[in-house]
């Protein structure tokens, strides 16, 4: 199936939306409603059938880091909504596997295995090898961990899912492999990209245009997984 694009390579777009302060409603719910009424990747989203926005971003590092291709088995870590699995499953095709883990359930998604379950489980490697019938070509891993506001904690939370991430795709992945781990900017970044340098001929840095600009998100692009 050809992938679909967000109305070419920039979203489509659409008179703005104010949203009125309603009795209940308050002031930051306000503008949480606002700016996703006027977000064009909601938009695009909805108009091409993926369950969220950031289906947009695995597309747009796709674009640039040629990750996906016919044929391929791919993790997809932390998959609810599902939306990357999605975008994988359209790019392997039916030659290709996808296998989504998170701890909620997700909708089925044709050409998509859903395990329901927590990364840290200890057969979570074996399980995932199982239901890929041989080792995977790329790991994903959109993970994070409920937000408290307190940027430091956070960031130290965002780590910690992204070294169990980095875990499972050394444990899965074919020699020449390829991860794709979401980190939260703070002072321990550094060390983690460094750690992937060891394992990974080339880990960059990026920052697709559907993450908003006032996030900390950003992405670690590794290729070239050596067992």
């Amino acid at each position: 199936m050809a992938r679909r694009k967000p109305g070419g390579r920039k979203p489509s777009r659409a008179a703005r939306v104010r949203v009125k302060t309603a009795k209940g409603r308050g002031t930051s719910s306000t503008r949480w409603l606002q700016r996703q009424l006027n977000d064009p990747y909601v938009r695009d989203a909805r108009r091409l059938g993926y369950r969220s926005r950031a289906s947009f971003k695995l597309i747009e590092l796709d674009e640039k880091h040629r990750l996906l291709k016919p044929g391929m088995r791919v993790v997809d870590l932390g998959a609810a909504p599902g939306g990357w699995s999605q975008v994988s499953a359209e790019a392997v095709g039916r030659r290709g596997r996808v296998v989504a883990v998170d701890l909620q359930a997700i909708d089925p998604i044709a050409g998509v295995e859903v395990i329901v379950a927590d990364v840290e489980d200890p057969d979570m490697e074996e399980r995932l090898r199982a239901a890929l019938g041989g080792p995977a070509d790329l790991v994903l891993s959109d993970m994070v961990a409920p937000a408290t506001g307190h940027a430091a904690t956070d960031h130290l939370r965002s780590v910690v899912l992204a070294e169990r991430a980095f875990e499972i795709a050394c444990a899965v992945l074919v020699p020449g492999g390829a991860f794709v781990v979401k980190i939260l900017q703070g002072r321990d970044e550094a060390g983690f990209v460094k750690a992937l340098r060891r394992r990974f001929d080339k880990a960059a840095h990026a920052k697709p245009p559907a993450s908003r600009r006032a996030s900390v998100e950003l992405y670690i692009v590794a290729n070239g997984f050596r067992a």
